[in-house]
């Protein structure tokens, strides 16, 4: 029997995400839940794993490739396990078969047969195999659909050559850094591969001719490129770059954004800091002063509740929250995520620091869940990491507020009616007007900044 398998919706309503790779070839025998591609949204790398054990007929996208959720991506051959088809289910509607697949299942979209009818499946679909449902009675068709090249880096086909020119995600990189069309390039490789140097000598003629049209000498390079590499790059728009663009103009041009910066001695914290790394307690453990800064926030937010809270425009209602899931800002190869941790209120500072770091971490690998980069409540950013004392940090969207963490320094400093060399910290908070008024903004930021500057007076706040 052929099932396709096409892209599903893996997280929050997204609409596309890019194949990175694949992990499997035509022919190649898969089980269920075994990977079959790694693939980049909006948001985060995901790795798929196969909704079928049987055997891959085609590859229906490139590496490389941006690909619509609905999209048929996989072809497979499954074994007919003898149940039969709804009557009148042939033929149907393959494109609409996407709206009709059930909610929350794993982040997985709709699974069709050949014939474009949705599969049924079992609720817990990443753990058991395909139900006896998802069967049909029907013969397979005559011929499966036309496989994809066996080697999932071939490139797309020249027009009119009845072939597609084949080369390695590296090497078609280097062709769009180059504006080279692979098309147009002669395979000189094993099996009519194009290679680095295939590229790199059209690219080379194609200058040579250039110059030579203007009475220069051709060097290789591009002209007026000291470096010896193109004069420009030209990256496309997409992945997790696309998201937070789209995300940071919807919070900037829809919030009404203030800010305010209080700088404060940090001393005591630094002082706390090196005492929890020495002790028992929190050996094998990563303190930072953001973990400190982290529980300092959501100490704060118990005395400052607007500041943890939502504007809901579709309801005209301001949704105050009675948990908090921690943003934390984590930069990434692949651009700016905000994952969260869930209900941070409840964890010990111990707790704590263990969820922040394998938050960042998992974020900084390309691999958290979509569900940790959504439901976050108000964020925090270590901008101090860069060696920056201030900022102005852009609200996460649907948050109230977040807070930016200088670069602690040591500075003279007024310390018991003297000038001292202090260690010093600067916070930046930015907030949604709409929501958070000077006074409530300027009472969190006081409490933080409180903490921080004196750890004990966390005993006169809960």
């Amino acid at each position: 029997m052929i099932k396709e398998f096409r892209l599903p919706d893996l997280g929050e309503g997204l609409t596309e995400s890019e194949i990175l790779s694949w992990k499997v070839g035509v022919g190649d025998t898969v089980t269920l839940n075994q990977v079959i591609a790694e693939v980049e949204t909006a948001k985060a790398v995901v790795e798929l794993p196969s909704p079928f054990a049987g055997v891959i007929k085609a590859l229906h996208e490139e590496p490389g490739t941006v690909v619509e959720v609905g999209k048929p991506i996989v072809t497979f051959e499954v074994a007919d396990d003898g149940g039969s088809a709804p009557s009148g289910a042939e033929g149907g509607d393959a494109a609409g078969a996407i709206g009709k697949r059930e909610p929350n299942l794993v982040g997985y979209g709709a699974v069709v047969e050949s014939s474009g009818r949705p599969a049924r499946r079992p609720r817990n679909f990443a753990a058991v195999a395909p139900s006896a449902a998802t069967a049909s009675a029907a013969p397979a068709p005559a011929a499966a659909p036309a496989s994809v090249d066996s080697t999932p880096d071939s490139a797309v086909a020249p027009a009119g050559s009845g072939e597609r020119p084949r080369s390695t995600p590296p090497v078609r990189k280097l062709a769009k850094d180059l504006g080279v069309d692979l098309a147009d390039v002669t395979a000189t490789g094993p099996d009519r591969l194009i290679t680095r140097e295939d590229v790199q000598a059209y690219a080379d003629g194609a200058q040579d001719a250039r110059t030579q049209g203007t009475g220069q000498q051709g060097t290789g390079a591009t002209a007026g490129s000291a470096s010896g590499g193109p004069r420009e790059v030209r990256t496309p728009i997409k992945g997790v770059r696309k998201f937070t663009a789209a995300a940071m103009v919807q919070s900037a041009f829809t919030a009404p954004h203030a800010t305010e910066f209080l700088t404060v001695d940090v001393t005591p914290t630094m002082e706390l800091l090196a005492k929890l790394k020495a002790s028992r307690e929190f050996q094998g453990c990563r303190v930072t002063p953001m973990t400190l800064a982290a529980k300092a926030v959501l100490i704060a937010l118990k005395r400052n509740p607007s500041l943890n809270s939502r504007w809901d425009e579709a309801s005209q209602e301001i949704v105050t929250f009675n948990y908090v899931n921690l943003g934390i800002a984590a930069a990434t190869p692949r651009g700016l995520t905000v994952p969260n941790v869930k209900d941070a209120d409840r964890l010990s500072l111990r707790d704590l620091a263990g969820a922040i770091t394998e938050l960042t971490e998992t974020a900084r690998a390309g691999k958290t869940a979509p569900a940790d980069l959504s439901g976050g409540t108000i964020s925090i950013t270590n901008i101090g990491v860069f060696g920056i004392d201030a900022g102005t940090p852009i609200l996460n969207p649907g948050e109230a507020a977040i807070l930016a963490l200088g670069a602690v320094r040591n500075m003279p400093w007024e310390y018991q009616g003297e000038v001292a060399l202090r260690q010093v910290l600067t916070l930046s908070l930015s907030f949604d007007h709409r929501l958070v008024d000077g006074e409530q903004a300027s009472r969190f930021l006081a409490d933080v900044g409180a903490i921080m500057a004196e750890p004990g007076m966390v005993l006169t706040m809960v």
